[in-house]
């Protein structure tokens, strides 16, 4: 069994997609082709980082990492950190912005430039918001870690802020084209930042937030119900027991058109020159006997049937052949439904007998000579008998 590291939403969610492509990367470490807008994502992350990081304000966190601490007497804030700062001006987020900036990735300078417009102009926008709302953050990409009853889970939590009310709000930033309220209510990342944050603050989270950095749009969602978080959890230990038997089969799709892995994954992967010849023979054999099964069972379908029509018009149940004597055989099978009679069965205290639905407990019944012959005349009349007739061969006697 192999041993497990904590997820992560992106490993969580990379391993529903694919277990190959989460083994190249969080088992082989396999390096991913940079690309723009992974590069303009992180520039982006790490700017507001800095702009907001001086205007954070300690909140109360839990003693130590143990999952047994339930109580607000078992809690303690943080240590005393520094006052919140000044707030950077426009001018300062934007530089702090060209500094962190990478043309990694991007298909062309002009890609690039597209890309570092579209940044600058969200950033001020965000900043002018920013400055008008004044949210009271306490937490900025922090990375949060807990057992969620057995399974490690971890984050890094680009924002939580003060509720108005005391709570605190998971704030979630993406830089993705289109964003909806669905979106925010179906997402999986704000479901598990819930539980991090859950897991490693005293106050309670009061509202989670995928903010779309392009409309400046803020999607605000209730905190998940139990029953959301419990299903969570059943896909994440899905996941959990995959990786530690190490399952890691393919899983082709959509996503398969923008893997970095192609060229070494068996879905994809080219059969060596010098094999081609060889096991083209192969396939090319295995197509023909395919194709001969398909054509065989028809046949062997219709000749069934024509002995079958033979055997009712003639009485027989042995037909001789040259070599082999056609035999002719049935199944029977019973089937019942109780439905009708079930507050009659409920009421008698026989329903426990017929609990399994199997037809050979129905039958049991029926012949109990025990039961009231007027029950076991009305279960019997729920019942079907369906007969399948085939046909074995056996050996004819060369001397007969």
């Amino acid at each position: 069994m192999a041993a497990v590291p904590a997820l992560s939403y992106s490993s969580y969610h990379t391993y529903l997609e694919c277990p190959l492509r989460w083994k190249y990367l969080y088992v082989d470490r396999l390096p991913e082709t940079p690309r723009g807008y992974f590069s303009f994502g992180r520039v982006i992350h790490s700017t507001l980082e800095e702009f907001v990081r001086p205007l954070v304000v300690p909140s109360a966190r839990r003693v130590g990492g143990s999952e047994s601490q339930r109580t607000l007497d078992e809690w303690e804030p943080s240590r005393p950190g520094p006052s919140p700062g000044a707030r950077m001006s426009l001018d300062e987020l934007l530089a702090v912005y060209d500094r962190l900036w990478t043309g990694e990735g991007y298909l062309s300078p002009e890609d690039e430039a597209r890309y570092r417009g579209l940044g600058r102009e969200l950033l001020r926008r965000f900043y002018d918001r920013f400055v008008r709302e004044h949210p009271v953050p306490v937490s900025v990409e922090e990375h949060l870690e807990t057992r969620w009853d057995g399974i490690p889970v971890h984050g890094y939590i680009d924002r939580i802020d003060r509720t108005p009310k005391g709570g605190l709000e998971v704030v979630d930033y993406k830089t993705s084209r289109d964003l909806s309220d669905e979106d925010a209510r179906e997402s999986d990342q704000l479901s598990l930042y819930q539980i991090l944050v859950e897991r490693n603050y005293a106050e309670p989270v009061e509202g989670l937030t995928l903010y779309h950095l392009r409309s400046q749009t803020p999607l605000r969602v209730p905190p998940r119900d139990p029953e959301v978080l419990a299903s969570l959890h059943v896909r994440l230990g899905s996941v959990f027991d995959g990786i530690q038997a190490g399952a890691f089969e393919p899983t082709p799709g959509r996503q398969c058109a923008r893997c970095d892995f192609r060229a070494i994954c068996p879905e994809f992967k080219s059969v060596p020159p010098l094999d081609e010849a060889r096991l083209r023979l192969l396939v090319d054999r295995f197509e023909t006997l395919r194709s001969d099964e398909h054509r065989l069972n028809e046949d062997l379908k219709r000749t069934a049937e024509e002995l079958h029509r033979a055997a009712e018009e003639l009485g027989v149940h042995r037909i001789r052949g040259t070599r082999s004597v056609a035999l002719r055989r049935r199944d029977e099978a019973w089937q019942y439904s109780l439905d009708p009679i079930r507050p009659l069965l409920d009421e008698t205290g026989l329903a426990e007998r017929v609990a399994s639905g199997k037809p050979e407990d129905v039958r049991r019944l029926v012949r109990d000579a025990t039961v009231d012959p007027e029950i076991r005349r009305k279960v019997s009349e729920t019942g079907a008998r369906t007969v399948t007739w085939f046909w074995d061969l056996e050996e004819a006697d060369r001397g007969g």
